[in-house]
């Protein structure tokens, strides 16, 4: 049976976006034909966590209502170089724990991280949605691979916004940043856009 995964923010002790965690937990279930989803709110209380400080809660469950959790120490990643890689055919509708086919593009990759191109459009990292910048305004593509709970928020509360974003287009963004669960909307992890080290136009531009 597939195994889907969570990884949520707790930091001093309280629980983030669980809402919509919940709301992904829900669909998951729906989505397959399943009814009576297991209760995030409740697993996290049972689990007496009382530690400071910034923790993911990796949660994996399946459809008959199996869970693992883990509480890991949680320290945001700086990363040096990213990659753009192609794949056409490549579907994450829903956050399985099966990350082979990610695993095998980062590996085929000569970069830190990759940016998944999908006919012609850019989606996210192999672990994130991205946002791009122009001029003082931030946006996120439209043609994400997983609609992620940070994405969500921060399109709800007006501080990103979406739009198309292509291979030809790429290079009117200035800087870019990586959300999840785990990094929020942040001033601290801004990458300029030559850290794509194969941008359309290069000498390098997707060689694998």
């Amino acid at each position: 049976m597939s195994q889907f995964i969570e990884s949520i923010k707790v930091e001093d002790q309280k629980i983030f976006l669980a809402d919509l965690h919940q709301k992904r937990i829900n669909g998951t279930f729906s989505h397959f034909g399943k009814s009576d989803p297991i209760d995030l709110q409740k697993i996290f209380k049972h689990l007496q966590h009382n530690e400071d400080g910034l923790y993911k809660l990796r949660l994996v469950y399946d459809l008959d209502k199996k869970i693992r959790t883990q509480m890991i120490p949680y320290a945001i990643p700086e990363i040096h170089t990213f990659q753009l890689v192609e794949n056409n055919s490549y579907d994450y509708s829903f956050k399985f724990e099966d990350r082979k086919e990610l695993d095998k593009m980062k590996m085929k990759s000569r970069s830190e991280e990759i940016i998944i191109v999908k006919n012609n459009h850019i989606t996210d990292t192999s672990f994130s949605n991205i946002l791009f910048k122009k001029g003082k305004d931030w946006f996120t593509p439209t043609t994400y691979l997983l609609n992620g709970v940070q994405r969500q928020h921060l399109l709800k509360s007006k501080k990103i916004k979406e739009t198309e974003i292509t291979l030809q287009n790429l290079k009117d963004f200035s800087h870019f940043q990586l959300i999840n669960a785990m990094n929020d909307f942040d001033d601290m992890f801004i990458y300029p856009i030559d850290k794509i080290v194969n941008l359309p136009g290069s000498e390098d531009y997707l060689d694998l």
